[in-house]
C-alpha cells in the first residue's frame, strides 16, 4: 500500500481515532502508516486477538480495522467482545477472505463493514471514513448478501403482536415521523449519505436520528436496528407509501 491524499478528520475537525489489528507485521504497519499519513490518528496496533482486546479497551479507538484470521483469539470474538463493551465502536473487517460465511459471521458479531484486502489504499481510506460515520461499508457484491441475511434472520421470529404502523408495540417508545422514515430507509440498505440525499437533510442529522432511535429502542448497533425494522415490515413498499 502507498499513501494517498485524504483526510481522517470528521465533521467537527477531530481526527478519527483508529486501531489496526493484523497478525502480519508488514501489512499492519503499512495500513497504519497510510492511515496516519492521511490524517487519521492511529492510537494502537495489535498482532493477536487477546492483545487487540486489551489495547482497544485502553486506547478507545473510534474505528477498529480488524483482520479475522488472528492467533490466540479469532477476529469475530474480538469484535463481539469489544462491541459488547462499547456499542459505539465501529469495526471495519479487512480480510483476505471473501467467503460468505466469514462475511456473515463478522456482521453478526457486530462489524459495521467488510472490505477485502484486495481493495486499493484509497478504497480503504474512504471505507474507514464512512465506517466512522456509521455507514455500512462492504466490498462490492457483499452488501446484497448481508441485506439478504438480515431478511432471513428477521423472518425467523414471529412478528410482534399488536405492533402499530410505525412498528411500535404497545408501551414501546414512540418514534417521531422522521425517525421512522430514516429507519425504513436504513432497513432498505441505504447508506447514511444516500438517506441524507433522499430526505434532503444533512449526514449528521441522519446520524442523530439513528442514534436517537437506537437509544429509544434500547438497541446497540445497525445490525439490531435493521433486524428490528424488517421484523416489523418497515422495509417494504407499503411502509414507504405510508411515510
Amino acid at each position: 500500500m502507498t499513501a494517498t491524499s485524504g483526510t481522517g478528520q470528521g465533521e467537527e475537525d477531530a481526527p478519527v481515532r483508529v486501531m489496526v489489528v493484523d497478525d502480519h507485521p508488514m501489512w499492519r504497519d503499512a495500513v497504519a502508516r497510510d492511515l496516519a499519513e492521511s490524517g487519521f490518528e492511529v492510537v494502537a496496533t495489535a498482532g493477536d486477538g487477546e492483545q487487540a482486546v486489551r489495547r482497544a479497551l485502553a486506547a478507545a479507538p473510534d474505528v477498529l480495522v480488524l483482520d479475522l484470521n488472528l492467533p490466540v483469539k479469532p477476529g469475530v470474538r474480538v469484535c463481539k467482545e469489544l462491541v459488547a463493551r462499547n456499542p459505539a465502536l465501529r469495526v471495519l473487517v479487512l480480510s483476505a477472505s471473501g467467503e460468505h460465511a466469514d462475511v456473515l459471521e463478522a456482521v453478526k458479531s457486530g462489524a459495521t463493514g467488510y472490505l477485502l484486502k484486495s481493495a486499493s489504499t484509497q478504497e480503504l481510506l474512504d471505507a474507514v471514513r464512512r465506517t466512522a460515520a456509521g455507514d455500512p461499508v462492504f466490498t462490492p457484491g457483499l452488501a446484497g448478501l448481508v441485506l439478504g441475511e438480515y431478511r432471513r434472520l428477521a423472518a425467523e421470529p414471529a412478528p410482534a403482536a399488536g405492533a402499530g404502523a410505525d412498528g411500535r408495540e404497545p408501551g414501546a417508545p414512540r418514534l417521531t415521523e422522521r425517525e421512522t422514515e430514516v429507519l425504513r430507509l436504513v432497513a432498505k440498505g441505504l447508506s447514511y449519505k444516500q438517506i441524507a440525499e433522499r430526505l434532503v437533510i444533512s449526514h449528521r442529522t441522519v446520524q442523530n436520528h439513528v442514534q436517537n432511535t437506537l437509544g429509544k429502542l434500547q438497541l446497540h448497533n445497525r445490525v439490531e436496528l435493521v433486524r428490528y425494522a424488517i421484523e416489523r415490515g418497515l422495509d417494504g413498499e407499503e411502509g414507504e407509501r405510508n411515510t
